[in-house]
C-alpha cells in the first residue's frame, strides 16, 4: 500500500467531503443511539439525516463524562462486551484517573487507516526504513503509527528500551530513512549526536515524523530538527480517545483535519463551557471533533482543549480544513500573567530562537494572588540575556531566565513536562 493513494480523497472539493460525512455520520447514528452517553440526546432525531447542521443542536461532550470511574476501569466511551476488543491502551488523564482506551479490530483497522494519510504526507513507501524511538509501554501513538507502517510493507526497525546512542547506531547501521518520535526526542536526540560527534544531516534520516507535542508546528522548532538532521519535519496530531486526527500542510506550517474521517468544528465557549458561537474563520477558537469510524467507541462533538485557527476556503493542495500553526495550544494550559495571555507554545518558540536545542523548563508559582513565572534553561549567562530580552520585547512582560548546570534538568522520551506547576504550594504556605 505504496501509491500514496489517499491524496485523491484531499483533492476533494466542500461540497464532497460534506456529502462524504453526511453519509458516514447517517452509518454512525444507529450505534450512537445505542450509546449511554448519547441515547437521550439522539433519541428524537430520524434518519437519514439531510444536514450536518443538525450537530449544532446536540451536547458538547466533556471529557470529564468519558474518564473511568476507577482505575480499573476503561473509558465510558467504551460499552461493548469486553471480549468484542482486541487492543488495550492507556493515556495519562489531566484530571481524575489516566484513561485506559479500547478498540475492536475493525477500530483498529480504521486507526491505521487514519494513519495513511499522515504517511502519505510523508511520502512514506515500502523502499523506506522507519525507527520507531519509543518505549514499548500502553502510549497508543507509537503501535498505531508501528502497525500502520507494517501494513504499508515497511520495514520498521524497533528502538524500545534502547539508549539513545543504541538507537543513533541502529539508525546509521540499517540506513534508516524515517524517523518517528516526538519533538522533544527528536531534540534531544540532535544533542546526543552532536555530543557524540555524528553527523546526522549527513545521515540516512530524509524525514522525521513527529508527534504528542505542539513542536512539529512551531516554525523555530521544525527549522531546528531540518537543519540539525537534513531532513523533512512531518508534524501530527491525534488523540487516545478520538484517533489519529491530522498531518501537516505541504510546507509544514500547520495541520488538515482528516475529513474523511472527522467532522471539524471550531467553537467559542464561555468561561462556564457552554458554547457563545462558532468560530469565525482563521480566529483562534477551540477544535471540537466528531470521528467516523470508532463504532466501538465513538465520539460525538468531543471538545478537545485545543486552541486552533481554522480555514475552510484556501488553496493548499490539500483541501481539508486548515489549522493555521497547528495546535497553538491548550485552553487549559493559557496562563495570564500580568495581563498577557502565555502560551508554552509561545515560550518554546522564542527559546528555540536562541538556544536550539537546550533543555528548559517553565516554574509557574502565585505571588499575592497574581501568576508568575520564570525559566531556567541549560544554557550560557549569554543566551540568558538575549532570551529575557526577546522575552520581554515579544510578550511584553519581564521574564525571569536562570542559567542550570548542563544535564541538570529532566529528558523526555514521550510527552515532555517542562511546566512545572507549584501555585498551589504557594497557597499552602
Amino acid at each position: 500500500m505504496s501509491d500514496l493513494h489517499r491524496r485523491d480523497v484531499w483533492t476533494w472539493d466542500r461540497t464532497a467531503i460534506r456529502q462524504h460525512q453526511l453519509e458516514r455520520l447517517g452509518r454512525l447514528l444507529p450505534v450512537l443511539r445505542e450509546h449511554p452517553l448519547y441515547a437521550d440526546s439522539l433519541a428524537h432525531f430520524t434518519s437519514p439525516i439531510d444536514s450536518l447542521e443538525v450537530l449544532s443542536e446536540l451536547p458538547i461532550l466533556e471529557k470529564s463524562a468519558i474518564l473511568p470511574d476507577s482505575p480499573a476501569g476503561p473509558s465510558k466511551l467504551f460499552v461493548q462486551p469486553r471480549d468484542r476488543y482486541v487492543r488495550w491502551h492507556q493515556t495519562s488523564g489531566s484530571t481524575g484517573w489516566p484513561l485506559p482506551v479500547m478498540d475492536t479490530a475493525e477500530d483498529w483497522d480504521w486507526w491505521l487507516e487514519c494513519w495513511q494519510y499522515v504517511l502519505d504526507a510523508a511520502d512514506v513507501t515500502t523502499s523506506d526504513v522507519a525507527m520507531m524511538a519509543f518505549s514499548f509501554g500502553p502510549f497508543i501513538g507509537f503501535w498505531s503509527a508501528n502497525d500502520a507502517l507494517l501494513r504499508r510493507s515497511v520495514l520498521v526497525v524497533p528502538g524500545g528500551g534502547l539508549s539513545s546512542q543504541a538507537r543513533l547506531r541502529l539508525i546509521l547501521q540499517q540506513n534508516c530513512s524515517l524517523l518517528c518520535c516526538t519533538p522533544t526526542y527528536a531534540m534531544h536526540l540532535a544533542e546526543v549526536a552532536e555530543q557524540q560527534g555524528v553527523d546526522l544531516a549527513g545521515g540516512p534520516i530524509s524525514r522525521i515524523i513527529v508527534a504528542g507535542e505542539p513542536g512539529g508546528s512551531l516554525p523555530s522548532v521544525r527549522s531546528v530538527l531540518e537543519k540539525r538532521f537534513g531532513a523533512r519535519v512531518i508534524d501530527h496530531a491525534g488523540a487516545s480517545e478520538l484517533g489519529a486526527w491530522g498531518f501537516a500542510t505541504a510546507d509544514g506550517s500547520g495541520l488538515h483535519v482528516i475529513e474523511s474521517e472527522f467532522i471539524a468544528e471550531t467553537l467559542v465557549f464561555d468561561s462556564d463551557g457552554t458554547v457563545q458561537r462558532r468560530a469565525e474563520p482563521g480566529e483562534t477558537a477551540e477544535l471540537v471533533l466528531t470521528n467516523l469510524g470508532r463504532f466501538g467507541g465513538p465520539v460525538l462533538r468531543y471538545r478537545t482543549g485545543d486552541l486552533v485557527r481554522a480555514v475552510w476556503d484556501h488553496d493548499l493542495p490539500c483541501r481539508f480544513v486548515s489549522l493555521q500553526g497547528g495546535v497553538l495550544g491548550r485552553a487549559d494550559d493559557m496562563l495570564v500573567i500580568r495581563g498577557v495571555n502565555v502560551f508554552p507554545g509561545s515560550v518554546e518558540a522564542i527559546l528555540r530562537e536562541v538556544e536550539a536545542t537546550a533543555e528548559f523548563r517553565v516554574i509557574v508559582s502565585r505571588r499575592e494572588a497574581m501568576d508568575q513565572i520564570r525559566v531556567e534553561v541549560e544554557a550560557s549567562e549569554d543566551a540568558v540575556r538575549q532570551l529575557e530580552t526577546r522575552f520581554r520585547d515579544r510578550l511584553a512582560m519581564r521574564v525571569p531566565v536562570a542559567a542550570v548546570p548542563a544535564g541538570s534538568l529532566p529528558r523526555f522520551e514521550a510527552k515532555a513536562r517542562r511546566w512545572i506547576d507549584r501555585r498551589e504550594e504557594a497557597a499552602d504556605r
